[in-house]
């Protein structure tokens, strides 16, 4: 579906944010970044959302399977409501941008991701996770090809977290969406991903890439293979520090 081939980027004031990053990502894989702070883990994000461009190497699309620019959706760590419109509103702001009216669309992504009965509702009466359900209710409403979200959980409790990458999981397998997430946890990584990329400290690099050997349906942490690969993330990862 999209492939970054060598890309590098350096910014207006130096600094190296990637440099000769290859990947792919193919169509309806849920895909895991993970590394440090500052290892270019958001810039590749934009790259693959066409926000920003690459000072060298190309990211390219297959032809088959090339979203539309409403076809791509992006969540942040932060819900980045707006604090003065509705639920119901906030979840069809994509449709309406386009001219769309989208309330029965907006109104079936809040039910998908549990929020049915709160359309009416304003940010500030809501929990941290329900306005993340919301903003994921947002991007599921164009029925995107690729999911963009860069570490949407991070602000959240335990539980909430757990019961939203639950229901992360579930959507993108029902949509046949393909996602790229972008994290610091290597449980979560390793709960979500078909595939964990390892990236290095800046300039961002492709450390490894690994499979993951987890059942694809069902609750993944308790499968026995689930301990096994956070640890051989965790051991690739403190090797190349040491390193």
């Amino acid at each position: 579906m999209l492939t970054l081939d060598r890309v590098g980027r350096r910014f207006a004031n130096g600094t190296v944010a990637l440099q000769d990053v290859s990947l792919r990502v193919e169509a309806g894989e849920f895909v895991a970044l993970l590394g440090p702070s500052g290892c270019g883990k958001t810039t590749l994000l934009r790259l693959a959302a066409g926000l920003d461009s690459p000072d060298s190497g190309a990211v390219r699309w297959d032809a088959r399977h090339r979203p539309t620019p409403g076809e791509i959706a992006y969540v942040f760590q932060d819900a980045t409501l707006m604090p003065w419109a509705s639920a119901l509103d906030n979840a069809r702001l994509p449709l309406r941008l386009r001219g769309q009216p989208g309330h029965a669309e907006a109104r079936a992504a809040l039910v998908r991701v549990g929020l049915g009965g709160f359309e009416a509702a304003r940010p500030a009466q809501l929990s941290g996770g329900m306005r993340m359900r919301v903003s994921l209710a947002r991007a599921l409403v164009s029925h995107p090809k690729l999911m963009l979200l860069d570490e949407p959980f991070a602000a959240l409790d335990a539980f909430t977290r757990e019961a939203l990458q639950d229901d992360l999981r579930a959507v993108c397998a029902e949509a046949g969406a393909a996602a790229l997430f972008v994290t610091h946890s290597v449980h979560e990584a390793a709960y979500l991903a078909r595939r964990i990329v390892l990236m290095t400290p800046r300039p961002g690099r492709i450390l490894a890439e690994i499979s993951s050997p987890l059942m694809a349906a069902g609750d993944r942490r308790l499968d026995p293979a689930y301990a096994g690969l956070i640890a051989q993330i965790t051991a690739r990862l403190r090797a190349a520090q040491v390193g």
